[in-house]
């Protein structure tokens, strides 16, 4: 990924240019800048790993009930057509020996969120990670978010939403465990299916 200072800037302008406008005016003359800068931002997570988000967060616990976080807030840009997706993700998981600090999980949602996306990869990409980290019984992650591309432009539904999960381990094999993670989830303000 090039990290050449105003090259997406200049880019920008062209593009402005070529959809009719002036990059020059006084209301655009910044917005290649700006554009740059957040784009550099909304895309950060290339620019991170995985081993630095967990940071020496693992431990060695003898808890093996389910672990749950729920509503962290989700926002990505759809590899597709560049615009916005933005919802609620909602991750799960039984260990087997080895626990992860709580707040690094919603750290590997933002950092696989921050990077051009499809939801469906960005759900299995944050439940296979968490698997080969922890080895735990099992791993469930459910995302639902809306998604501009199908807002704004497109089918234009308004009231839309897309949900994907990703189920691995016990989540998968055993459905009073799917179905515990579900209603956990959907207790108090969780997922709104």
């Amino acid at each position: 990924m090039s990290e050449s200072p105003g090259a997406i800037a200049r880019l920008v302008g062209q593009l402005l240019k070529e959809l009719g406008e002036d990059a020059f005016r006084e209301g655009l003359e910044r917005t290649p800048d700006r554009v740059e800068k957040a784009l550099r931002y909304l895309t950060g997570g290339y620019r991170m790993e995985v081993a630095d988000i967990l940071n020496g967060a693992l431990f060695v616990e003898e808890y093996d009930e389910m672990v749950v976080v729920k509503d962290i807030d989700v926002f990505s840009l759809c590899e597709h057509h560049l615009l916005p997706f933005f919802g609620k993700c909602h991750v799960a998981y039984m260990p087997r020996k080895k626990i992860v600090g709580l707040s690094k999980i919603p750290r590997l949602v933002e950092m696989y969120s921050r990077r051009l996306q499809v939801q469906e990869r960005l759900t299995t990409q944050i439940a296979t990670t968490l698997n080969e980290v922890l080895q735990p019984r099992g791993v469930a992650v459910v995302m639902e978010a809306v998604h501009l591309c199908m807002v704004m432009r497109g089918v234009e539904k308004q009231n839309s939403k897309a949900v994907t999960s990703a189920m691995l381990g016990a989540f998968r094999d055993r459905p009073e465990t799917r179905a515990e993670f579900m209603e956990l989830i959907k207790a108090r303000g969780g997922l709104q299916i």
